[in-house]
């Protein structure tokens, strides 16, 4: 018999240095099981071997599904035990719920929606195809958006994730800045990688980004692109003019999601009134399918000094004539 690991990280059932497997094959000692690649082939005592195939089946379902414990080992000890009580993956799931949580990123870390906004992001983001999220910066809206991204590749909904941001210089200037176009560019996407990192295995990122499953591209990258079977996500949006935002969100293609971001007081545009963002969400704010959402100070999720820096700034630049 053989199992073909489909819509999940074969590493999440192998486990680290596939102790996964050895607890299995302890468990069930008259089976054979070999694992390769996403491939585990299965033999040994039938009646063993085929209670450990579904037992290995479920697994995978549950993960598929976003399954993951804090206390992992002890509960794969309960559950390859073939003299205990074996729950259904229905019953597992519904013990474990916990309807904030969007998926289960890199060393069983829970990415959750923590503040009221990223959970309305959350709980709109079913309903929409396009969903505008603005605010300031430690908001957590661009991390929450690419968390959903994820799991939407992770579950097959998409077959790619694209990400992407307008190379706007912000003090200093592209031409200046060493290196080839990729290296001069790498710096203002920096922070959509470290968000990725957080939620998928590296090596399995460098190979999506190596077969192009997941893009991080600027903002000019896409004119002229059709983005089918797509979660794309535009950040730093206050720095794209009305027509760049046009651009882009005509881009959509069939089965794709997008979602905008970005915060109208940090605006890099030498004539910061040419900002699309703000004239943007004003035009298609009564348009079925799209939804605006306005992050405040209160869903600032970095720094407790966060919150007070911005207010210091709001008061002077409310005081200004």
């Amino acid at each position: 018999m053989q199992i073909e690991i489909e819509g999940v990280d074969p590493v999440e059932i192998y486990g680290a240095g596939n102790c996964n497997i050895e607890l299995m094959k302890r468990k069930f000692p008259k089976a054979t099981l070999h694992a390769r690649g996403n491939v585990i082939a299965i033999g040994g005592e039938p009646e063993e071997s085929a209670l450990l195939y579904s037992r290995i089946q479920e697994l995978i379902e549950m993960k598929r599904r976003g399954f993951a414990s804090e206390r992992e080992e002890e509960f794969l000890e309960r559950f390859f035990d073939k003299n205990e009580y074996h729950t259904t993956v229905e019953e597992v799931l519904h013990e474990n719920a916990d309807s904030d949580i969007i998926l289960w990123g890199n060393r069983g870390k829970a990415i959750k929606a923590k503040t009221r906004n990223q959970k309305r992001l959350l709980k709109e983001y079913p309903h929409n195809d396009l969903i505008f999220a603005i605010g300031p910066a430690g908001t957590g809206k661009t991390y929450t958006a690419i968390a959903l991204a994820v799991r939407a590749l992770k579950n097959k909904e998409v077959r790619r994730l694209i990400l992407t941001r307008p190379a706007v210089e912000a003090g200093e200037r592209l031409g200046f800045l060493p290196g080839d176009l990729k290296e001069k560019l790498d710096p203002y996407l920096q922070p959509l990688y470290d968000a990725l990192g957080d939620m998928i295995d590296s090596k399995k990122l460098q190979s999506y980004l190596e077969e192009g499953v997941i893009q991080i591209v600027p903002l000019a990258y896409m004119r002229g692109r059709t983005l089918d079977n797509a979660f794309v996500i535009l950040d730093e949006a206050q720095n794209t003019t009305l027509g760049q935002l046009k651009m882009f969100l005509t881009r959509m293609g069939s089965n794709a999601k997008f979602i905008v971001t970005g915060d109208a007081t940090q605006i890099d545009l030498p004539n910061k009134k040419e900002s699309g963002l703000i004239k943007g969400t004003e035009l298609l704010k009564d348009i079925k399918g799209i939804s605006i959402i306005n992050f405040g100070k209160e869903d600032i999720v970095r720094h407790p000094l966060v919150t007070k820096i911005i207010k210091a700034f709001e008061a002077q630049t409310d005081s200004l004539p």
